[in-house]
């Protein structure tokens, strides 16, 4: 889960900021909450409701920007199409919540692109370090047509890619020694994604990559288990993980988007009507979210260098030019990934 927080029986909706997160449950567990109380999509007096579940806490701009899209797809549809919240991890973590869309055991959720290069390749490219030139380049791409066609990438798996939230860049923060250069994550044990392109990445820098669930990192930092980590700087703050790491490197290395998502058999459900509020008020969301995620960057990176926090901008070229050799295998081995940074790389904004 990219800038994320990581199915109960009965559990209800969130209906305001005080309800509990919730703890991920067990497979079984989730199983049994989609067989007895869970569909993705159930009609109330003529009311379509959306069940969507994510990762993340409620004060995350994504959650804020998933009750937007709500709002917007109950005013769209007249109140004809309701969505029911789940926050915190309440239906399980983002892998589980995928593969409950996969079936029709959920209607929605939202998943860092990482999570999905096990089900989709295409997205594999989105953790490749260094794709974008800056800011303005990666939006072109994400709105334009090769962000369209990765997105499209999902349906023969069955989910349905509507739109890109914007979960910034990823950069090192660490316990104990600072990353300035490359060199210093030799022999550091850095907490990545369950995602193959995060593991190599790290390794290419010369660190060790620990895959670790991210509702068990605070402990694995505080325990030593790991030395470091990578993620934007609101996941840094939100997650209190700076009152364990002193040091943030803003390399910024990979900026991997988040990816708001629709169950396949849901959407197939839905009139082309019901389809066009979903699209609308989803790309509305993804406005507001963008604009969220901006104010709540600015502000972390105050709160965490005013906790203490030393942010160090390195030396960006000495990474990128350490990862090379990585970008050459993944033209070689991974065609389908190598000719999509080729077309990105190459992209104007």
């Amino acid at each position: 889960m990219n800038a994320t927080f990581d199915g109960i029986v009965g559990s209800r909706p969130d209906r305001s900021a005080t309800s509990p997160p919730g703890r991920t449950r067990g497979w079984t567990v989730l199983l049994l909450t989609v067989v007895l109380a869970l569909a993705g999509c159930a009609r109330q007096r003529d009311v379509v409701v959306v069940k969507l579940a994510h990762g993340l806490d409620q004060t995350h701009p994504v959650h804020k920007a998933m009750v937007h899209f709500g709002e917007r797809l109950a005013e769209k549809s007249k109140g004809t199409m309701r969505v029911d919240l789940y926050s915190g991890g309440q239906l399980g973590s983002e892998r589980e919540c995928l593969e409950l869309l996969q079936f029709g055991g959920l209607g929605m959720t939202k998943v860092s692109s990482s999570v999905l290069e096990g089900f989709v390749p295409a997205f594999r490219v989105f953790g490749l370090p260094y794709l974008f030139r800056d800011e303005a380049h990666r939006w072109a791409v994400l709105d334009g047509p090769i962000g369209k066609e990765i997105l499209q990438a999902a349906e023969p798996v069955f989910l349905r890619g509507l739109c890109y939230y914007d979960a910034g860049t990823r950069s090192f923060y660490t316990t104990k020694k600072a990353v300035r250069t490359p060199g210093d994550l030799a022999g550091m044990k850095i907490r990545v994604q369950e995602s193959p392109m995060a593991i190599a990445m790290v390794r290419a820098l010369g660190g060790s990559a620990t895959p670790i669930a991210w509702g068990e990192l605070y402990t694995a930092l505080q325990q030593g288990v790991v030395d470091g980590a990578e993620n934007n700087a609101p996941s840094l703050h939100l997650s209190r993980h700076y009152e364990l790491c002193k040091a943030y490197s803003l390399d910024e290395h990979t900026a991997v988007p988040d990816v708001f998502i629709m169950s396949l058999h849901l959407w197939k459900t839905l009139t082309p009507e019901q389809q066009a509020w979903v699209q609308e008020a989803a790309l509305e969301s993804e406005t507001y979210q963008r604009g969220l995620w901006a104010k709540a960057t600015e502000d972390a990176l105050e709160a965490v260098a005013k906790a203490g926090v030393e942010i160090i901008h390195p030396d960006k070229t000495a990474f990128a030019a350490q990862v090379a050799p990585l970008l050459e295998e993944v033209n070689r081995t991974q065609p389908l990934v190598g000719d999509l940074a080729r077309r990105i790389k190459e992209a104007k904004p």
